[in-house]
């Protein structure tokens, strides 16, 4: 009997659940193949005892519509840097890696499906390089994987985030205020741009363009006329003043390394009354309201291919690669490839071109 792993890895992500149930599906059409599921990434594999659960049909059954991983996920740690105690309670980084693939070839797994973004997808390549028979698939809200036309989760995300602009147009004409909606997308402002053009935002700040905010005050008083209007404005949480810094802090999570991004709509609004902008304003943060609940039909679908792809890229031993869409075809490339370079917005992209012609201001 052949086995195949499936890992779950970094933030959750609407459509992880479709991925899980389609390799799932997959695999029982093979007589030879189960499916496992490691609790928590790779964490599952390196605890002792050992957490994983075997995913058969029936587990999975009816799972595509629900958010979150039935298997967890974590952003802490990993097989590269699991986090130890010292005595005097401060905690150092160790390298378990080689023990982990001892543990998982003892386990007679034949292939690592490992579902996660650009920071999972590294550890997905670092594996192979170390000898493990490795396949990643794309997820991330932020979009932020340059190797796949899409990755799955990013469409469910601006369709919660245009909802709450559509629900802040509302509020924002009955009060005559400037409403500010902090998105998710870390160093990319895919969400950002894309609820501001489908909810009709105003100005739209993302991380890519830093901006004046002196144009930003300018387009904002255009709303305005003897004190009545309003506005709506779309930030990116990665979104930084010309010669300034995003707003971030570090975290103090043990084994969690990356910035934690936020407060950008809350700084903006500050930094406009400090030069005389007199309408009243007030942010919501939409924070991980985005990476829940139930995935829409697009990234159901996009979850299914991806996964079906994943297995049959194990059947034929495709390793060291990455399922990636490229209209209209579903192929793998190099994990390396992958994670070369990041996907962000760029002055000639398609939808910033939209976004000017509608009159948003990107806020230079």
């Amino acid at each position: 009997m052949k086995r195949a792993l499936i890992v779950t890895g970094g933030g959750d992500c609407p459509g992880l659940n479709a991925v899980i149930r389609a390799v799932v599906k997959r695999a029982s059409q093979e007589k030879d193949w189960e499916v496992l599921g490691s609790i928590q990434a790779f964490n599952g594999v390196l605890w002792e005892p050992t957490e994983v659960k075997i995913l058969t049909p029936d587990l999975v059954r009816g799972i595509h519509f629900q958010g979150g991983t039935i298997i967890e996920t974590t952003n802490k740690g990993g097989p590269f840097a699991w986090p130890v105690k010292n005595n005097d309670g401060t905690y150092s980084a160790v390298d378990r890696s080689d023990e982990m693939i001892r543990k998982i070839k003892y386990m007679g797994i034949d292939a690592v499906i490992n579902i996660g973004g650009d920071g999972s997808q590294r550890i997905s390549q670092a594996l192979y390089e170390k000898g493990l028979n490795v396949i990643g698939v794309p997820k991330t809200i932020d979009n932020d994987l340059s190797s796949t036309d899409s990755t799955f989760g990013f469409q469910t995300a601006v369709e919660i985030a245009t909802e709450a602009v559509d629900k802040l147009v509302t509020t924002a004409a009955s009060h005559n205020r400037v409403l500010v909606v902090e998105v998710m997308g870390r160093y990319a402002g895919w969400i950002a741009l894309n609820a501001a053009v489908a909810g009709g935002a105003e100005v739209c700040l993302i991380p890519e363009f830093p901006y004046d905010i002196n144009i930003v005050k300018e387009k904002l008083e255009a709303r305005f006329s003897r004190g009545r209007g309003f506005a709506v404005v779309v930030v990116s949480e990665g979104a930084k003043p010309i010669g300034g810094e995003m707003v971030f802090e570090k975290s103090n999570e043990v084994g969690y390394e990356n910035l934690r991004l936020g407060g950008i709509s809350h700084q903006l609004i500050r930094q406009l009354k400090s030069i005389g902008f007199e309408p009243d304003m007030r942010e919501t943060v939409l924070g991980h309201l985005q990476r829940g609940g139930i995935p829409i039909a697009y990234d159901r679908v996009l979850s299914a291919q991806f996964g079906v792809k994943a297995f049959e890229m194990a059947l034929a031993g495709d390793y060291g690669k990455m399922v990636a869409y490229r209209h209209p075809y579903f192929v793998s490339v190099p994990l390396s490839e992958a994670i070369a370079q990041p996907n962000l917005v760029t002055l000639d992209n398609a939808l910033v071109k939209t976004a000017k012609g509608l009159g948003i201001s990107l806020g230079f």
